[in-house]
């Protein structure tokens, strides 16, 4: 009787492993065919990442680290090391005097 058991359990458990086994390539194939939409259009991929923050931000007491591109701040990055010299925190120590603007219709 407990052979019978045995292998009625291992039956299931093989059952099991197989629909697991295909749910995960179901999902493997619907995370591809994501990945080409959103590849697609490459608004798109910027939406559902505005999307994912905005559902993290609507849980209390999150906190979201918001990672900037490298290539938007490059430029910036360039600016600074052009100049060798630090920047105030407000660009105070880059804007001109008022004595060196020359008026426009002058």
């Amino acid at each position: 009787m407990r052979a019978i058991a045995k292998q009625a359990e291992a039956e299931r458990d093989r059952r099991a492993k197989i629909i697991h086994a295909e749910a995960e390539f179901q999902a493997s194939q619907t995370l591809v065919n994501a990945a080409k939409i959103l590849s697609s259009v490459p608004a798109a991929m910027q939406l559902r990442y505005l999307q994912t923050l905005a559902e993290i931000g609507a849980e209390q007491n999150s906190t979201i680290v918001f990672p900037m591109p490298i290539d938007i701040i490059k430029p910036f990055l360039d600016l600074f090391d052009k100049s060798g010299k630090p920047v105030g925190a407000n660009g105070a120590d880059r804007a001109p005097l008022m004595k060196d603007i020359v008026p426009l219709n002058a």
